[in-house]
């Protein structure tokens, strides 16, 4: 008889946002594109709306002027438990694997569009051209990261070339993984620590401790897709009961 571990895997990797933390700094952004091989975006494809860029930084801004503040939110795929991406990619290009993520297999992706359609975060990319780097930044390209080519799409992965490269380590060397050995480019870039990745099914693991705070939330509740991705309210001392945050 197959038990649920064995079914769905030891490890579900997921990902807390703290925007307590969050400067709006953007550096989450360029380690994100260096590390996954993202083109360039030129000022012609910002134009024509077709820029890639699988994390975004929203800003928002709350209070009546002059004690008006910005706020940051950084959105990216949020690995959905009840994706509405997967079931209508008609070649199953877009799939959960044993390990609590939404996986992108760009071999298979024909290009239909259907999933980023499907998607309430607006977070999948679609390629409208082969991709291009200067000549000056071709050597400095991921080689675990593959290209992406015209006419497929792609979006965060939770850096899984790093999930794959960790995991093959600590097995060849006979033990476990350790809670924050993993770190996504994302998580390693931040300079306020706001980025926390690790395995949700450890209870003693820090993305475990950081879900069950009172802060804790996830976007667009209301659809039912079980997010994997978990953010902290901001608080605001000024407030009555920010202790918990608002969003």
């Amino acid at each position: 008889m197959t038990t649920d571990v064995e079914k769905f895997g030891t490890r579900n990797w997921g990902m807390i946002a703290d925007l307590d933390k969050c400067t709006g700094c953007q550096a989450c952004v360029l380690a994100c594109q260096a590390e996954n091989n993202i083109p360039i975006n030129t000022q012609d494809r910002v134009e024509r709306a077709r820029s890639i860029s699988w994390i975004r930084v929203e800003r928002y801004w709350e209070g009546d002027f002059p004690d008006t503040k910005a706020r940051f939110i950084p959105i990216m795929c949020q690995h959905c438990e009840n994706a509405p991406c997967e079931p209508v990619c008609p070649v199953y290009a877009s799939y959960h694997n044993s390990e609590g993520l939404n996986v992108q297999v760009y071999n298979r992706c024909v290009g239909t569009r259907y999933c980023a359609n499907a998607c309430p975060y607006i977070v999948r990319f679609f390629n409208y051209w082969d991709p291009v780097w200067p000549e000056s930044l071709r050597n400095h390209l991921n080689p675990d990261v593959t290209i992406r080519s015209r006419g497929i799409m792609e979006k965060c992965s939770f850096c899984i070339q790093r999930i794959n490269r960790t995991s093959r380590k600590a097995k060849s060397e006979g033990r476990e993984l350790e809670d924050g050995e993993i770190q996504t480019a994302c998580s390693a870039a931040c300079g306020t620590h706001g980025i926390v990745f690790g395995d949700l099914n450890d209870p003693d693991s820090r993305v475990s401790k950081l879900k069950n705070n009172k802060r804790a939330f996830t976007l667009l509740e209301q659809f039912g897709t079980d997010p994997n991705v978990i953010y902290l309210a901001k608080v605001d001392p000024h407030k009555k009961g920010s202790e918990e945050g608002h969003h």
